[in-house]
């Protein structure tokens, strides 16, 4: 059978989790997979890019336009909430989140053409996959699609090396886009009224919405010496600041699940974190959780942690056994039970 999937946002640099996502799925169906084919299929913007992409030799590259396309398969899959306009015998698409729809983190524009492709994508595809039991209550009630098409298959993470005591320094990472969602104008000031010398808060990540107002915060902070914004980190560097890590911290206003949790977990890093459901849900008991529209809130849980190695210790070994829940490898297996349950 010949699977096609929506490739388009694997390809690049400055991956973000939707792009990690889509990467980890298509390597990962094709490899547990030789029997099937698979057609990684782009949208004519990231085409180049992607023919330079590394391919198990049951993958071909494809171009995926809108009104028709130049390939047949028995599956296709949207992989960021969107699907071409053009029908396939069955589809399925997976819906990573909608705070589009439910807050200002975006320019008007945007927000009426996310809503309309939301909104299509899900009238369309035979079945739904939400990343998390949050995301699924999300797309029912926004979308109005009904629970029996929603299948939740949880992100996943890779496990990486528990380092030494000696091997981490006093520092709070925070990794994602420097945007008004991930709520670091507070961060930055809980970490002044909480972190004192020689702790340091590195933001390490692209400029997203509102970048602007967070870097005059920085600015202004009289903690400015301490904060250290080194824009998009490649892997090998990213590698090295989970290491050195001691607290991470992840006050975001929105997600679809939080990958970035996960993946701090998995290094051992302590984690603090929103207790928005859909972050709740992806932390479980291995975090502590704040109030992220209160700074005292959160201000206090990073007191608790920069004051506490007993408590570090424990959220470390934690966190580590709660992140091993989440492959990626058990994602791929979810994902290709959704397929197999249409196509038999």
């Amino acid at each position: 059978m010949t699977f096609a999937l929506d490739a388009t946002y694997s390809a690049g640099r400055n991956l973000s989790g939707v792009g990690v996502y889509c990467g980890r799925l298509l390597a990962g169906l094709a490899v547990a997979h030789p029997e099937a084919n698979f057609l990684w299929c782009y949208r004519a913007h990231r085409l180049r890019l992607g023919l330079r992409q590394a391919r198990p030799r049951n993958a071909k590259p494809r171009l995926l336009l809108d009104g028709w396309q130049p390939f047949r398969a028995d599956l296709f899959h949207g992989l960021n909430q969107r699907m071409p306009a053009s029908r396939f015998r069955r589809t399925v698409c997976t819906f990573h989140d909608l705070f589009v729809m439910t807050s200002e983190y975006s320019s008007p524009e945007f927000r009426a053409r996310f809503t309309a492709q939301a909104r299509e994508a899900a009238a369309r595809a035979d079945l739904l996959i939400c990343v998390s039991e949050f995301t699924a209550s999300q797309v029912e009630s926004l979308l109005g699609v009904e629970r029996g098409r929603l299948r939740v298959v949880h992100h996943g993470t890779t496990m990486g090396p528990l380092p030494g005591p000696e091997e981490r320094q006093p520092l709070i990472l925070h990794v994602g886009a420097i945007q008004v969602r991930k709520n670091l104008a507070r961060l930055i000031g809980a970490f002044e009224e909480a972190a004192p010398p020689p702790w340091r808060l590195v933001l390490a990540g692209s400029d997203g919405y509102g970048a602007e107002q967070i870097r005059a915060r920085i600015e202004a902070s009289p903690a400015r010496e301490r904060i250290e914004t080194p824009g998009w980190v490649a892997p090998e560097a990213l590698e090295a600041l989970y290491q050195q890590a001691s607290v991470f911290a992840f006050p975001s206003l929105d997600e679809g699940f939080g990958i970035p949790v996960l993946e701090a977990m998995a290094h051992g890093v302590p984690v603090i974190s929103s207790n928005r459901p859909a972050l709740a849900e992806a932390c479980g008991k291995a975090a502590v959780l704040v109030d992220p529209l209160d700074q005292e809130s959160l201000a206090d849980g990073l007191r608790r942690l920069v004051s506490n190695p007993s408590l570090r210790e424990h959220l470390m070994a934690g966190g580590w056994h709660h992140a091993a829940q989440f492959s990626w490898e058990r994602a791929v297996e979810s994902t290709w039970r959704v397929y197999r349950e249409l196509t038999g």
